[in-house]
Formats: structure tokens, sequence, C-alpha cells
């Protein structure tokens, strides 16, 4: 999963929630307020959180990416309590400290050039302190590391995981430019937009389905039940064949040519491919 906020001028702000699939995200909870709403998101997040815990599968490892404009440690401490897995990016300004070390570091220091990386127990941030993994990485083309912090063991993780986040910046093009054109939106009260939103969500669902169904070629790699010793150890494995065209455009093809074909309309399940299966016994 992954959380992020958008805006649409300074008319909405939309706090949503998205399932990861195929380089898309599918809204499945989100709370829209006012721009220029003044307050905390916390009981908006934690709104969010208790309706959708309970639709979770207790067997399902659930990862949570979220950028580091939403980073708190109170948003930590609630996805765990969900028993999922926290996976959260953090500025570089702060400090951190080792395990048994009484030596503050600065977080800048982790990873301190491009092609390093690192992995370990740690106490981050002097003040409102965490008991984390810390994972570092810089990879050629990035202006600075990645920091994340998680509660997974430190050889269980890949930082290279956080990757996948930007499925939801795709997922916010859909709903606007790239699909549904939300930005252009008349709309000016929230309980309203929450409604249109439930139809664009429906619409995303029902084209990244359409449009995944003919990438699917069964495989090993495509089960109902989770492979405890699979584990994805590489950035080229995320992706072993580059995707021409998103599900979501192409799922939007392939129903508009349908409808002008006189085709029925039809939805079919979703097949994701499973990238990583933590192993925690």
């Amino acid at each position: 999963m992954a959380i992020d906020a958008t805006n649409i001028g300074q008319n909405f702000t939309v706090l949503s929630l998205h399932i990861l699939y195929q380089g898309c995200g599918i809204p499945v909870a989100w709370k829209i307020v006012k721009g220029t709403e003044k307050g905390s998101w916390k009981p908006h997040w934690l709104h969010i959180f208790h309706y959708v815990k309970d639709v979770v599968p207790d067997y399902w490892q659930v990862i949570v990416l979220a950028d580091r404009g939403l980073y708190g440690d109170w948003l930590f401490e609630a996805i765990c309590s969900l028993n999922w897995h926290p996976f959260l990016r953090i500025n570089h300004q702060g400090n951190y400290q080792l395990r048994c070390d009484q030596k503050w570091r600065h977080l800048d220091t982790v990873a301190p050039r491009v092609g390093t990386s690192w992995s370990g127990y740690v106490t981050c941030f002097k003040n409102h302190s965490l008991e984390c993994t810390l994972l570092a990485r810089w990879d050629e083309g990035y202006k600075e590391p990645w920091l994340i912090v998680t509660d997974l063991e430190p050889t269980q993780a890949q930082s290279f995981w956080y990757g996948l986040r930007a499925w939801i910046e795709s997922s916010y093009r859909d709903l606007k430019s790239d699909g549904w054109q939300w930005q252009k939106t008349r709309l000016r009260e929230p309980a309203r937009a929450e409604r249109i939103w439930l139809a664009m969500a429906i619409a995303t669902l029902w084209t990244v389905t359409v449009g995944s169904e003919g990438q699917q070629h069964p495989s090993k790699q495509f089960n109902d039940q989770p492979n405890p010793n699979y584990r994805i150890n590489s950035k080229s494995e995320l992706r072993q064949q580059p995707r021409k065209m998103s599900c979501f455009l192409q799922g939007l093809i392939n129903i508009i040519a349908d409808l002008v074909c006189g085709k029925g309309i039809y939805l079919k399940g979703l097949f994701p491919r499973q990238f990583f299966s933590l192993n925690t016994s």
C-alpha cells in the first residue's frame, strides 16, 4: 500500500490510501478536506486506517509506503499497531544512534556518496526517538540518498522497495490529466467530492483490471498463496519485462473499443505478481 496527499489548487486536499498494482495505484480509502483548512491530518489518517484494517486479511503481509512529507512517529506506531509494516522515507536532517552505542551520528553520513547503501538497527532522532531499522541507499542519478525507517528486520527488507511508491504518483495522474480529469472539477464541497472519488476509484479498478488481463502469463510467479521462501533480491527483478503501456491506459482503450463495437461490459480478477514474501519464521 501507499499513502499520500494530492491537491486541487486551493480547493481540496485529498488524503488517500492506494493498493499498488502493476505500476498503478487503486484508491481504496480517502478523506477530502478544504485546501485552506488548518489543523492536523493525524485524525484523518487514523480514520482511514480504521476502515481499511477490517477488510485486509490477517494473513496478508502489508507494507505501507509514504514519502518524507508525511513522516511522524505516530504514523509509524499507528501502522505497526495494525500488524502492518511501515516503510517511511525520512529527511536526512537529524541524528541516529546505533544499538549499543552512545554516540549520535548525522543521518547524512549513513550513505555519504553515490553507490553506497547500509541497513541496521538504530534509534532515530534525539527528540521523539524511534527504535527502528534504518535503510539507506544512494543510487546514481539521484540528488540525495533514500533514508527509510521500518519495523522489518534488516535482513528482511530492501531499500529499493521504496521505488514502488512512485505508483501512487502514477495513480494521481490517472485520476487527473491522464484519465478522469479530476483537476477540472467545479465542486467546492468536500463531501460531494468524496462521492465523485468513489466513482473514480471504481472506474480505476475497472480499467486497471481490463488493462492488466492481457499482460498475465500464468507461471509459478503468479500464485494465490504466498511463497514464504521467495524473496526479490535486485531492482531488475521488480520489472523483468518493461511495460510499454500502463494497465490503466490499456484498459481504458480496450473498454472504449469494446463499447464502440457494441460488446458487453466485463470485469475479471486481479492477479498481482508476487514481488516478495517476508519470511518471519
